[in-house]
């Protein structure tokens, strides 16, 4: 069963409010012009896919590469909607329902393979049982850790939101790791906390708070090439303090980096 909640502090006092509703209205327009143009794309795919007797046969090839791009529109459609979930967690605005973090954790980094490691997610979809993912992303390097009292454990949170979360530090992890990945959950008193570990270039303690900006490139010189636009981990930290929680990083330059989400179990006021 789902709830909407409001919190009163994560909405501002009127005459400070017109800066979100700002925000909020060119997040809005921007879905509304990119809509257009990706449904063209995803039913074009479609057509090439399910009417070949009409537009030609494809070769297995063709079709696995068609299969990815749709996917990946898919991808895009949820990028979409994670920024307008960005601007919903600025104004207070969350959907909340019981959910597994487990279940959504694992689902995340699948989904985050797609985006990011696109042979790997495609050479794992040839099996059926999560037991046997794990094992093969493993083999990668890929490794999903959870400790036991947490594999049935259920939050009371927006999954939404929480699965934005956990999906942007899973694809930092995945594209600036060397070799490997560690995506880790444990409870901590009344929290759930989700390491996300790569082998990476590292962070100089310096820049830690630079890569949680908007819009800031943290210089690769200095940072051991650590580069980006600022939109997903700034976008993650805004909904994770929106929800209650926060992220902290872990990294020292040349040494890899741990991300870590701490997220109440049950909705508590922002920080």
């Amino acid at each position: 069963m789902s709830t909407s909640h409001n919190s009163p502090e994560a909405i501002p006092p009127p005459e400070t409010n017109h800066k979100t509703f700002f925000r909020e209205v060119q997040i809005e327009f921007l879905i509304h012009e990119l809509k257009d143009p990706i449904s063209v794309i995803e039913t074009g795919i479609k057509t090439l896919l399910t009417k070949q007797d009409k537009y030609g046969s494809l070769s297995a090839p063709q079709e696995r590469t068609l299969n990815r791009v749709l996917r990946n529109t898919k991808k895009a459609w949820e990028m979409l909607n994670g920024l307008l979930e960005i601007g919903r967690s600025e104004a207070g605005c969350f959907i909340s329902c019981r959910f597994q973090p487990a279940k959504a954790t694992y689902e995340a980094l699948l989904e985050a393979l797609e985006t990011k490691a696109a042979v790997i997610a495609e050479q794992s979809s040839r099996y059926t049982e999560p037991e046997e993912i794990l094992q093969y992303l493993n083999s990668c390097g890929i490794s999903f850790q959870i400790e036991p009292k947490l594999t049935e454990i259920e939050m009371f949170q927006d999954e939404v939101k929480f699965r934005q979360i956990v999906g942007n530090l899973i694809k930092n992890g995945l594209h600036y790791r060397k070799d490997l990945l560690e995506v880790k959950l444990a409870r901590e008193n009344d929290c759930v906390c989700i390491d996300v570990t790569d082998d990476g270039p590292g962070i100089d303690p310096e820049h830690h708070q630079a890569v949680f900006r908007r819009y800031t490139q943290v210089n690769p010189g200095e940072a051991v090439s650590r580069q980006g636009h600022g939109l997903g981990l700034a976008g993650a930290l805004i909904m994770a303090k929106n929800l209650g929680g926060d992220i902290e990083l872990k990294s020292v330059k040349g040494k890899g980096a741990t991300f870590r989400l701490i997220l109440p179990v049950e909705p508590c006021s922002p920080r």
